[in-house]
């Protein structure tokens, strides 16, 4: 084994992959910026037009502004999500995933770098989406850190959730599968197009498991001032799972399960 010379963190390194993975996605803007931004466009306004015009205030405001932020938290969920499974499913597929393996990057190190993506596409996600409610529709984020904070931790769970799914998926099918039975299922049923307080009892509770709800309802106060749960709560909640799934991923990579066979 080689010793590192550099100190407990390999900050050029870091910095490298980090860099590398915000490239890539910018590199075609067009399909992982401006193809989100035109999806979130179209829900807000088939929802707008087909059911906003019929239905009453949700919590005390407009239907339209209500789903608002929960298109844009979904949004960005399942843009950090793809940023990080997709990365590195890809290198996978084409056997370059030894090429991030073997440079002196911990654990730790390589968690934290495609993070940096996911984050990254996440957030700027999240601006183009807020422009657009502000200067459209006239939605000005009422609690603007509470929001940033959300949309920063809803980036790294599943940015997070993305690195497992990548690892553990050795062919494209298979991360299809994660996508459309796990990720795109949790994203729906977690108060994006409704509020919880509607639901019977038992799908209620179910709902307060699921961890993307909290991501939801939090940026959900951040934007509009209304939530179903109190935003300490989905802080914590949020915060919890981020580090949970992080630290499996941290475990996947220090044993390299599924990438050094």
């Amino acid at each position: 084994m080689g010793t590192r010379r550099f100190g407990r963190m390999n900050w050029l390194g870091l910095y490298t992959l980090a860099s590398r993975e915000v490239q890539r996605f910018l590199a075609v803007w067009t399909q992982t910026l401006l193809a989100p931004l035109t999806t979130a466009a179209l829900f807000l306004m088939i929802f707008t037009l087909a059911i906003g015009q019929q239905r009453g205030d949700v919590m005390g405001v407009p239907f339209g502004t209500f789903i608002a932020p929960g298109i844009l938290m979904m949004t960005v969920i399942q843009n950090a999500f793809a940023n990080t499974s997709s990365s590195i499913v890809i290198s996978k597929v084409q056997g370059n995933i030894v090429d991030t393996l073997m440079p002196p990057l911990s654990p730790l190190e390589l968690v934290l770098g495609y993070l940096a993506g996911g984050i990254g596409r996440g957030v700027t996600v999240a601006l183009a989406i807020t422009v657009g409610l502000v200067l459209f529709l006239g939605i000005v984020p009422q609690h603007p850190l509470w929001a940033l904070c959300f949309v920063v931790l809803g980036s790294a769970l599943l940015g997070a959730i993305g690195i497992v799914a990548g690892v553990f998926a050795n062919k494209f099918d298979q991360m299809a599968a994660i996508t459309n039975f796990i990720v795109t299922p949790l994203a729906f049923l977690s108060g994006t197009f409704y509020s919880v307080q509607s639901l019977p009892p038992v799908i209620r509770e179910l709902t307060h498991l699921n961890p993307i709800f909290y991501l939801i309802d939090g940026v959900r106060y951040g934007v509009i001032g209304v939530s179903d749960s109190s935003p300490w709560l989905a802080l914590g909640v949020a915060s919890l799972s981020t580090l949970a799934v992080s630290t499996l991923a941290w475990a996947m990579f220090r044993t390299g399960y599924r990438l050094k066979n």
